[in-house]
């Protein structure tokens, strides 16, 4: 790093970008690279420069902020801007990620500013506070309703109700929807407890299953049975899941 920290703003609202502009320009250490009004402009700006610094709204149409991040690979130090709820706040408190609360007077954007250079000096990175507080974030109890995946150069937003079956691939999963096959760094069991349990169902290990993409069951054995779904795929249930999923098709 130089003697001033290379800083990006990532905010879709105006008045908030000129605010942090005003406030900024008089903070000798930093030195302000560029500015970005959505979380698309955003991951290719930050790809592109790779600032040091970045003041990231949470709330923002498109792709959100938490989203943006997830999608980064190398992490620089991140402020959040935010309008958050109090059990987000101490998300950020406990994993030492500082956040401004709109509207913040300058003097909170100076404590903010001031624990990104105690930072720096101790060489302590930024990168592993974010990812601690995206998987703190990550154990809320929220449904999700899409699902954001990078294939190459392009980010593509799946609404789960697009979602045909995910599966297990080691690390990764394997999203199957309509315009195709999308891997993601995510366990198994996080889409199990973030679906909506109404629209999806897990029947083995390694598959989870849109209940209105299911055409038919049939059984093949004495205990085994198999899925097969509309987009053509055959997917065996496991043995323990089979009574819950005969509840679910009233089979």
């Amino acid at each position: 790093m130089s003697n001033k920290i290379r800083t990006l703003i990532i905010e879709d609202e105006q008045p908030a970008r000129d605010l942090l502009r005003a406030f900024l320009s008089n903070f000798d250490e930093i030195d302000l690279i560029g500015e970005c009004s959505d979380g698309f402009n955003g991951l290719k700006t930050i790809n592109e420069t790779q600032p040091d610094l970045i003041f990231l709204d949470i709330q923002m149409p498109k792709l959100t902020g938490f989203e943006m991040l997830e999608l980064l690979d190398d992490l620089p130090e991140v402020i959040f801007t935010t309008a958050y709820d109090q059990y987000a706040i101490q998300a950020f408190e406990l994993n030492a990620v500082d956040y401004l609360m709109k509207p913040f007077a300058k003097q909170r954007l100076r404590q903010a500013v001031d624990k990104v250079i105690d930072r720096f000096k101790t060489r302590h990175a930024g990168g592993d506070n974010v990812k601690k507080l995206s998987a703190h974030l990550h154990d809320k109890p929220q449904s999700l309703d899409r699902i954001v995946v990078k294939s190459g150069t392009k980010i593509h937003i799946i609404p789960v109700d697009q979602i045909e079956q995910i599966e297990a691939q080691d690390d990764y999963v394997m999203i199957h929807c309509p315009d195709g096959r999308f891997m993601k760094k995510e366990t198994m069991n996080y889409f199990e407890e973030h679906l909506p349990s109404n629209q999806f169902v897990r029947v083995h290990r390694s598959h989870i299953i849109s209940l209105k993409q299911i055409q038919r069951m049939e059984q093949y054995g004495k205990e085994s049975y198999l899925l097969i779904l509309k987009n053509g795929n055959q997917v065996s249930v496991s043995k323990h899941r089979i009574k819950d999923l005969k509840k679910e098709l009233n089979f």
